[in-house]
């Protein structure tokens, strides 16, 4: 089978009004979303008119229906401006709102996806929580039948767009004797008696991307809001978590292609000894290995989306993806301030965001480690064949 990169003409043309949008909206607001930690409101209109909050939703529920490689395409646009704003859109589109798409009913889906597809409602995904961030399967949510509701206990912890959020996939505990194959999936709504958000945290980095704690104290969630199979509730959030790995890469790409342009802008006009930073060797050898990274990413973030889109097994490959883009994005980053030197180092400029942005892609939705973890797993598991 073929594989084909190619993008059709509707879609060049969002993802070049999503370019245009980008530089002439979000890029001249970036540092006010930095000092404010705020998302102006304008751009997350803007954001949901131009249909971004849409963009893996199926058309007949107002979606724009797009595969792995079209969001891929998208989310590389988004990642070359201020990555809170880009991670309160990918967060929705992928975690927050693939599981309702892939496993909902199609009454799930008609309740919550147009209103995920306008932006009126934010998705998110709740599954961390103090003693569970890696090791997942140790969730200590429960959840308990009684009649046709199931109560919700317990509590979850640096869950992306939590203020933000509406709709939220939460991961609880429905059979303690059963370990990871006893955990369920919910679609839970935010005015849910007994859902309480708690202390917002203060990141490193993503600024305007808000993350905080969640509560459920006797929340009652109607069992028609099991999300997939009662008990299988842990291999969807596996699932769900490996549908978007291409997208984090995606992402990762657009914010590397960025940082090597402000280089080169930097580079051209920037003299030591005499002449331009770009005559000098020690730069050009900087330059060329972000490029080579760049390339290679590129190219592997587009193979998985493709993968993906053919429905083909993607767990070794999407975990590899991810790993990837991280550590590509941290060496462009660092890269990138060592060639700005100190106005790299400053909070005027917009590398030093980058370089703080860039720490979190190790650690969230899978850390390095773990999918170090799926790598070796599947080796193992194409070896037993």
């Amino acid at each position: 089978m073929k594989m084909d990169f190619n993008f059709s003409k509707d879609l060049e043309l969002l993802k070049n009004n999503v370019k245009q949008f980008v530089r002439e909206e979000v890029e001249p607001v970036a540092m006010e979303i930095e000092e404010n930690n705020e998302i102006p409101k304008k751009i997350v209109n803007q954001s949901k008119e131009m249909g971004l909050f849409s963009l893996g939703i199926p058309e007949e529920y107002g979606g724009l229906g797009l595969d792995m490689v079209g969001k891929c395409a998208i989310y590389e646009e988004l990642g070359k401006t201020h990555n809170g704003y880009t991670t309160l859109i990918g967060a929705h589109t992928g975690i927050g709102t693939v599981g309702i798409v892939d496993l909902g009913t199609e009454e799930q889906k008609e309740k919550y996806l147009p209103k995920l597809a306008t932006g009126e409602w934010i998705g998110s995904f709740a599954l961390t929580e103090p003693s569970a961030g890696s090791n997942a399967a140790n969730i200590k949510t429960t959840a308990e039948k009684k009649g046709n509701k199931y109560v919700l206990n317990g509590s979850k912890h640096y869950i992306t767009n939590a203020i933000d959020g509406h709709v939220f996939t939460v991961m609880a505990v429905t059979d303690s004797s059963k370990g990871a194959k006893g955990i369920t999936s919910f679609i839970v709504e935010k005015d849910t008696p007994g859902f309480i958000v708690g202390n917002v945290e203060d990141k490193m980095g993503l600024r305007g991307s808000h993350s905080a704690e969640l509560f459920f104290e006797d929340m009652e969630v109607p069992e028609e809001n099991v999300l997939g199979e009662v008990n299988r509730g842990y291999v969807n959030a596996l699932k769900i978590l490996a549908n978007g790995r291409s997208g984090l890469a995606a992402r990762n790409l657009g914010s590397c292609k960025r940082l090597l342009e402000h280089c080169l802008d930097y580079v051209q006009e920037r003299e030591q000894f005499g002449k331009p930073l770009i005559d000098i060797q020690a730069v050009q050898h900087m330059l060329a290995e972000i490029s080579k990274e760049i390339a290679a990413l590129e190219a592997l973030t587009y193979k998985v989306a493709w993968m993906t889109d053919q429905n083909m097994r993607v767990v070794k490959d999407a975990a590899i993806a991810k790993l990837y883009g991280s550590e590509v994005y941290n060496k462009v980053a660092d890269l990138a301030v060592q060639i700005h030197g100190g106005i790299g180092f400053m909070r005027d400029y917009p590398i030093e965001r980058y370089f703080r942005d860039a720490r979190i892609t190790k650690i969230y939705e899978g850390t390095s480690e773990i999918q170090k973890n799926i790598i070796a797993g599947e080796l193992k598991r194409q070896m037993k064949k």
